[in-house]
């Protein structure tokens, strides 16, 4: 399978900012990897424009689960696919916190990606006190059973495990955890979707850098990383691509 270096910007980003798409794809005019990044809402169709003809892809950072409608504030996937999105991120450690979204949210949303033909890219991760109890196993399964519709396939889902408790802290869990984690949302997906399952990306997020990504790319079943501060800066993601190369 392609790997895929995924840019999260979050909250961040004004016009100036797409600047660096064009340092990106200046540098990496033919990457090994596929490479994406998710502006904020207000970049999407710019960035496409921006991203036209180079090999970056856009996508954003969550949609509404009903293809229109009285939602003020909110973005349908129909209306990423008209700005020229490919990818929608769903079911981010900090939309369920901040905003309340359950398991039966994210995969409402999940499905409305692929109603738009977009692809989704599906968030699951532990809390410290999660993971302090010895649960993250357990947690990371219940996410995925929850969060990812019937229906998955290689083509339209990829898996993003991002500890919570790593996230923008600079805290990484060992290769040892990244590995037992990623291997047993492996085989859960297998056990549930067959051989189509061995073909899904799984996304490591959380703290990854260019001076650790190699490594964290060494693991097992690491298809790749969804990368939050680390994207804002071509010099920064760049370093992350190279490494999946």
């Amino acid at each position: 399978m392609q790997k895929l270096a995924a840019g999260n910007w979050k909250m961040n980003g004004l016009d100036a900012a797409l600047a660096e798409i064009d340092a990106l794809a200046a540098a990496h005019p033919s990457p090994e990897c596929e490479v994406l990044i998710c502006p904020p809402a207000t970049l999407l169709s710019r960035l496409a424009a921006r991203a036209e003809g180079t090999a970056i892809q856009t996508g954003a950072q969550d949609c509404h689960a009903a293809a229109s409608g009285a939602h003020t504030g909110d973005i349908s996937a129909e209306m990423i696919a008209d700005a020229g999105g490919a990818f929608v991120i769903v079911g981010h450690s900090e939309r369920r916190a901040d905003h309340g979204e359950d398991d039966a949210t994210v995969r409402a949303k999940a499905e409305a990606t692929w109603r738009a033909g977009l692809t989704a890219i599906i968030c699951v991760g532990e809390t410290l006190e999660e993971r302090e109890a010895g649960r993250t196993i357990d947690i990371v399964g219940g996410q995925l059973a929850g969060s990812v519709p019937d229906g998955a396939t290689a083509a339209n889902t990829v898996i993003a495990y991002e500890p919570v408790w790593a996230i923008g802290t600079g805290k990484v869990p060992t290769l040892e955890e990244i590995s037992e984690v990623h291997d047993d949302i492996r085989a859960r997906l297998t056990d549930r979707f067959g051989g189509d399952a061995g073909g899904m990306r799984l996304l490591y997020g959380g703290s990854v850098k260019p001076s650790n990504a190699a490594e964290i790319f060494g693991v097992s079943n690491v298809d790749g990383a969804l990368v939050g501060g680390a994207s804002l800066k071509a010099s920064d993601f760049g370093g992350i691509v190279e490494a999946l190369g």
